[in-house]
């Protein structure tokens, strides 16, 4: 039964990789990544061989414990990640829980993290090289603590099994993450600030976490290179222990999951409470701008594009205090505008097979992508003008703030014009409704960033003049070409917005089967 689930593990990853060349290129890509990253990694912890044993403690305690911490978190706040060998989808095969267990391990040490962390532990034993006995303890500690990463990561899924099937569990989680990942600058610039003024603190760090299951089974060599042979032998007892309740508490977890239905939840509506609907026209278009505005709000997959405009008044005010200039300010509008502009490039991706319901009912590509685009509007339009008054407000460059408003426009209406087109003509590979909007289909990254280098490329070319009229507005201090950007911002801005939805609506009329067949495909 465990050759039949690890098989079962590489043929969904080889039937994936089938669906599309781009995918397996993705994934190609993705591999070499990976190859270097652990090159670096292996050739660092063979350079710490001549490092004193403090010091190869330290990184190799703190970095472990990083490690298996990662593993144990990243379930609780990214659900649904791979979804190969679900717990749920194997509920109604008559599986042995023992042998279950241990083919839900192996697959997880087979995935793409799993194969990483294996070698990369592994590559532990590299600083101990001129030591070959300790060298030997030090691969079997690895390969034991790769396994408590992943046993570990699966007793915390069965665990949260329950609470994150929630829809609200991952709409919030979702959220929770993204915050410090859009705030990764900032934050790592404290971190690496408060490590050089505590550099002296590293080594108690690791001190206090090899007697953790976090990090003695990193420490034991260590250990036994300082000769502290008791030292060694009770912090590997404590890195087997950990296992072993790891483990047990994995196979009650499962237990439970196997024979308990995944809570859903369910949302009870007023009779005749028609949400959205209610305020706007009895159009298709006002059909469509309804339903995506309803989108925005309770499908997190289209709001987690909107965390990063609060948090941009926080990242410019960092980038404006390291460089001691608030010039910075004047990019929040432009950049806000962007990102919503190029938010509904992926839309119809997001619709999945919930696309057919616009074909069967006649709805024109003409109301489709002007719906969707006066969906953004609705709240981009607001947030673009408060950004670029905001931002002149802070850095007391009032009279850029026409030019700003110019381009802030023109992107902003250039954007969603270019967007309407481009999401009628490439479908993305997104989250499926219902997963994760962190799930990341095999391939989408390079889809997504072709298609995006793209976009990106194309909507700088419609906002040069806006932008060139700024930049001079702006290094002449002439207010006239100010008020120029402004001008050809109105002019531009709804011309190329009037162009896009067409041009997008024609595309879309003619190519709706083609891109109903690609969105079926993703299921």
């Amino acid at each position: 039964m465990v050759k039949h689930l690890v098989t079962l593990r590489l043929l969904l990853l080889r039937n994936t990789l089938r669906r599309s060349p781009w995918q397996l290129v993705a994934v190609i890509f993705g591999a070499l990544y990976g190859l270097g990253l652990l090159a670096g990694v292996t050739f660092g912890l063979f350079a710490l061989s001549n490092a004193p044993v403090d010091l190869a403690r330290t990184v190799v305690v703190l970095a472990g414990s990083a490690t298996i911490l990662g593993w144990l978190v990243l379930p609780l706040v990214v659900s649904g990640i791979d979804q190969t060998l679900d717990t749920a989808r194997l509920v109604n095969f008559p599986i042995p829980l023992g042998q279950l267990l241990v083919g839900l391990a192996i697959a997880g040490v087979l995935g793409i993290p799993g194969i990483v962390t294996v070698l990369a532990a592994l590559a532990t034993a590299g600083t101990w090289w001129r030591h070959p006995l300790i060298a030997a303890v030090a691969l079997v500690c690895a390969a034991l603590a790769a396994l408590t990463c992943v046993v570990g990561s699966r007793m915390v899924t069965s665990l949260s099994s329950t609470l994150t099937s929630g829809r609200r569990f991952r709409e919030v989680g979702g959220t929770l993450i993204l915050i410090p990942l859009f705030l990764a600058g900032p934050i790592l610039a404290g971190a690496f600030s408060g490590i050089q003024d505590a550099q002296d603190a590293l080594p108690s760090a690791a001190a206090a976490l090899s007697w953790t299951p976090l990090g003695a089974l990193w420490a034991v060599p260590s250990e036994l290179a300082l000769g502290h042979y008791g030292i060694a032998g009770l912090k590997f007892l404590i890195g087997i222990a950990t296992l072993v309740v790891m483990a047990f508490v994995w196979r009650r977890a499962l237990a439970v999951v196997l024979v308990t239905p995944a809570r859903s939840t369910s949302r009870k509506t007023n009779k005749g409470n028609i949400g959205l609907f209610a305020f706007v026209p009895e159009t298709p278009t006002g059909a469509v701008l309804a339903r995506s505005l309803t989108y925005w709000i309770r499908d997190p997959r289209y709001s987690k594009q909107l965390i990063l405009v609060p948090l941009m008044p926080a990242l410019l005010w960092f980038y404006s205090s390291t460089n001691d200039s608030l010039a910075f300010f004047n990019a929040m509008a432009p950049i806000a505008a962007l990102f919503l502009a190029l938010a509904i490039y992926t839309d119809l991706s997001y619709d999945n097979t919930a696309f057919a319901t616009h074909m069967s009912l006649g709805v024109t590509g003409l109301a489709d992508r002007t719906g969707r685009a006066l969906a953004v509007l609705v709240f981009a339009g607001p947030v673009v003008v408060i950004f670029s008054v905001v931002s002149v407000w802070l850095s007391g460059s009032w009279t850029l703030l026409p030019g700003i408003l110019g381009l802030s426009i023109g992107i902003l209406l250039s954007g969603l014009g270019l967007s309407s087109v481009s999401s009628a003509t490439v479908v993305v590979p997104v989250p499926a409704p219902g997963d994760s909007p962190f799930k990341t289909p095999p391939g989408s990254g390079f889809t997504t960033f072709v298609s995006s280098f793209a976009t990106w490329g194309i909507l700088a070319v419609l906002v040069a003049p806006e932008l060139i009229l700024l930049i001079v507005a702006a290094a002449t201090g002439t207010v006239l070409f100010s008020w120029l950007a402004l001008a050809v911002g109105l002019m531009l801005g709804p011309a190329f917005f009037t162009l896009g939805i067409r041009w997008g609506a024609a595309r879309l009329d003619r190519r709706a089967p083609e891109l109903l067949e690609s969105l079926a495909l993703q299921k």
